[in-house]
């Protein structure tokens, strides 16, 4: 958020709704997570094989397992990207505008 803080002011400045530049903000954290629990899903269904061998009482692609960690990190993900959402909402454009 503080590397794009004066684009966030100067789009404030313009007019642009603090609701909206929050959620842009959320939204490209969630973008960047999602695409990793994508590729991590994609990768655990490669590596079952050698997996398979070290794990005890549940299977590799295990259907609650697939759901729930993926569900967690998301939740995480969205927690993490709320406070810098709400702080770039708050940005005063003047003061940012001032400082370049």
């Amino acid at each position: 958020m503080q590397q794009h803080r004066r684009d966030i002011g100067i789009r404030l400045a313009l007019g642009g709704d603090p609701f909206h530049v929050g959620r842009s903000v959320v939204l490209q954290g969630l973008t960047v997570v999602a695409v990793g629990i994508l590729l991590g899903i994609g990768s655990t269904f490669l590596t079952t094989k050698p997996v398979s061998s070290v794990l005890f009482g549940v299977s590799a692609t295990d259907p609650v397992t697939m759901i729930a960690v993926p569900a967690l990190l998301m939740s995480a993900a969205f927690l993490a990207c709320v406070m810098p959402a709400r702080r770039a909402a708050r940005v005063d454009p003047v003061e940012v505008l001032k400082e370049t």
